[in-house]
């Protein structure tokens, strides 16, 4: 089984195959998920103290904050690098 990975930012990786949804963090029930996953310890914080611009959900439960753009890793995802890879 071959693990694909993105780039979320600042040399941060993330496998492709765990990620269920890449959101922004601006609404209410994604400030209470990110708030919910931070006491639960399931938080990684991949901003290095930037703005949180993406949510990223892992199947795991984990949520992970990036200072990219959803927009920015959707592209990453779907780019040819990925998917040459296949």
């Amino acid at each position: 089984m071959d693990i694909k990975l993105v780039n979320i930012g600042f040399g941060n990786i993330v496998a492709v195959n765990r990620i269920v949804a890449i959101v922004g963090p601006e609404s209410a029930p994604i400030k209470r998920v990110i708030q919910e996953a931070r006491e639960k310890g399931t938080l990684i914080d991949a901003t290095y103290g930037r703005r949180t611009r993406a949510v990223i959900v892992a199947d795991s439960g984990h949520v992970i904050l990036s200072a990219v753009q959803p927009e920015t890793v959707a592209n990453r995802l779907s780019s040819k690098e990925i998917n040459e890879e296949a």
